[in-house]
């Protein structure tokens, strides 16, 4: 299963990364292929300053060895080893009328000293951050996302959509990061759920990425914005910044497996605003927005 995946997020890369050049114009992913130390490696790949996207970044990686003491704490288990894989991509469009897209697509394995596999499981999802709010946007790619669901099991996009909601949530703030999508997580073989089941629903979902965000930013990519309206958008980056750096389970297991320091922190955008007690105007679009984060809608 693991190589199954591997080989299949590789592919995914070259597809995504491939329609993202097309729709930029301008700007080509740079390729940086790295090892770690401790095994196993990836192939990141960065795009920035481009027309349509500032900074951006498709990952993959597959990385294996001892579980660390803090995961081997956090799992509940001793003398662990583990292997895992996953594409992991974040894109910051410059036009603040286009949503930041989030999505990550990944495989665990856990082995007993023998080599013998003990736990395994899926992971993954997709969410989107607007800075401006369109429903028509937000409809869409909720629909995309439940259409990728639906074959797989009727309960699927209900589930997911709210632990998405309750997943990216800003504690701290008591607001949503964005609008939401799809989360699942430790997805294991079940008497309803072989791993080939879930196999086929997380590529399933994984393929609908850019069906769901790509209509959206070639609608959004060239209206106008004002000075205004990119402040805005660099002062809800640093919530995106915040939530990443104190929440996201991911950069934590990155950080603590001795991760690739420039890969995990591949998602920070590269212009961010903190302004002391920031609020938007009563009544503004950009109020509007923060009532949405405030209270997540159900989008279909």
């Amino acid at each position: 299963m693991k190589d199954k995946f591997y080989t299949y997020i590789q592919q995914l890369q070259d597809t995504i990364t491939s329609k993202l050049e097309e729709v930029d114009g301008k700007a080509s992913f740079k390729e940086d292929i790295w090892e770690r130390p401790e095994g196993g490696g990836g192939r990141t790949r960065v795009i920035e300053n481009g027309d349509v996207f500032e900074k951006g970044g498709v990952n993959i990686s597959g990385v294996h060895g001892e579980l660390p003491k803090s995961m081997q704490t956090y799992f509940g288990v001793a003398d662990a080893d583990f292997f895992a894989c996953g594409l992991s991509l974040v894109l910051h469009p410059k036009n603040p009328m286009v949503p930041t897209a989030h999505a990550n697509w990944r495989y665990f394995e856990m082995y007993d000293k023998t080599g013998t596999i003990v736990d395994q499981w899926f992971g993954g999802g997709q969410d989107l951050t607007p800075y401006y709010l369109f429903e028509e946007d937000a409809k869409h790619f909720h629909t995309i996302c439940k259409s990728a669901c639906d074959p797989h099991h009727p309960d699927f996009y209900d589930t997911y959509k709210k632990r998405c909601d309750d997943y990216f949530w800003n504690a701290h703030r008591d607001e949503a990061r964005g609008i939401g999508g799809l989360f699942f997580d430790y997805c294991k073989a079940t008497n309803e759920m072989t791993m080939q089941d879930w196999y086929n629903f997380v590529t399933a979902v994984g393929d609908s990425f850019l069906t769901s965000y790509i209509p959206i930013v070639l609608k959004r990519k060239d209206l106008e914005y004002s000075t205004v309206q990119r402040d805005w958008q660099e002062i809800r980056r640093g919530r995106y910044v915040e939530f990443n750096l104190v929440h996201d389970k991911g950069t934590l297991f990155g950080l603590k497996t001795n991760g690739r320091i420039e890969s995990i922190l591949m998602s920070l955008p590269p212009h961010v605003q903190w302004r002391y007690d920031h609020q938007p105007e009563k009544g503004s679009d950009e109020e509007r927005l923060i009532q949405v984060l405030r209270h997540p809608k159900t989008w279909i």
